[in-house]
């Protein structure tokens, strides 16, 4: 038996929650953007197939693809527990670009580590599943942090919690809201784009970042847009990323002379993502930024909502 489960994009950040806040997204065309990983059993030892329009991103090798560490773990975590198991093949087909600040990472790990529940017949719970999820993102950006993989797990937008056994709670989202996704086509490393981060910050900066995040949630909660898309500001990374991505200044103009409610650097980047209410405005910000923002063919802009399943088996 094969089964095959799909993990969503995410906007790490979402601007105002640095390492806090993710929302899991999904184009409005019915696309899936994210990744599939497949999985039945095998003989003789664990195997990874890696397939997708995004393969040749990947490692060479395998083992080296943390979809085959990902096994390793789990398997490790059901020796651990007593449980016995058998060996497996996983197929990971690449859907999302490396280092692109859609959660490409996360989409992985959280397919792979879904589809190893599934296929041992659920061992692990959702907490214990998740803190996995973290441990393997921490691999990649070299630091623990669930604002990618909690949405991409769990769907919706999610607040990461300061309590090892929740970790993270879904906060109302504006399910009316389109977010125009564009992807310029460069690469930018979390690792790279964490180390242009200051060590320290202004008790100033602090302050104000305490205050958007709170108001931004309480606006969630009263569902209050505006509120909400005034205070969607990030004070604490974007100012030292912006420079990384080229055109992301004059983009951010061009779509705010086009209605556009807010915008901001999805994750660590090069993504950007622009927010509207309205259909026709996501349409031509769309065009806009396929002209403006786009730095090699394999850029793309879609227009998402937010995607309130997360990681599921898919057919």
């Amino acid at each position: 038996m094969m089964i095959k489960v799909f993990a969503p994009a995410s906007i790490g950040n979402v601007s105002v929650g640095f390492d806090v806040l993710g929302m899991a997204v999904q184009p409005i065309n019915g696309e899936l953007l994210g990744d599939i990983v497949a999985i039945e059993g095998c003989d003789g030892a664990n195997q990874l197939v890696m397939e997708g329009p995004f393969v040749d991103k990947l490692p060479k090798d395998p083992k080296e693809n943390i979809v085959f560490t990902c096994i390793e773990l789990f398997q490790q975590a059901m020796t651990d527990n007593k449980q016995a198991f058998d060996w497996v093949k996983l197929t990971l087909e690449k859907r999302m670009p490396v280092g692109s600040g859609l959660g490409s990472s996360a989409c992985s790990i959280v397919a792979a580590l879904v589809a190893l529940n599934e296929y041992y017949q659920q061992p692990f719970n959702q907490a214990q599943l998740l803190a996995m999820m973290g441990q393997m993102e921490a691999q990649i950006s070299g630091s623990l942090h669930y604002d990618n993989v909690a949405p991409c797990y769990l769907g919706g937008l999610q607040l990461m919690v300061n309590d090892t056994q929740i970790i993270s709670r879904e906060i109302p989202s504006f399910k009316q809201c389109y977010f125009v996704m564009a992807y310029s086509g460069i690469n930018v490393s979390t690792k790279a784009a964490r180390e242009v981060l200051p060590e320290q910050y202004d008790k100033a900066t602090a302050i104000e970042f305490g205050q958007n995040l709170a108001t931004f949630i309480d606006a969630c909660y009263r569902q209050d847009l505006s509120q909400a898309m005034t205070h969607l500001k990030d004070v604490l990374a974007e100012p030292y990323r912006a420079s990384l991505l080229p055109g992301f200044d004059a983009c951010r103009q061009g779509v705010s002379e086009l209605g556009a409610l807010a915008s901001g650097i999805s994750g660590s980047g090069p993504t950007m993502f622009v927010v509207s209410d309205d259909k026709e405005k996501a349409e031509q910000i769309k065009t806009f930024l396929q002209e403006n923002y786009l730095q090699s063919s394999e850029g793309f802009v879609y227009i998402c909502q937010t995607d309130v399943h997360g990681a599921r088996l898919v057919c």
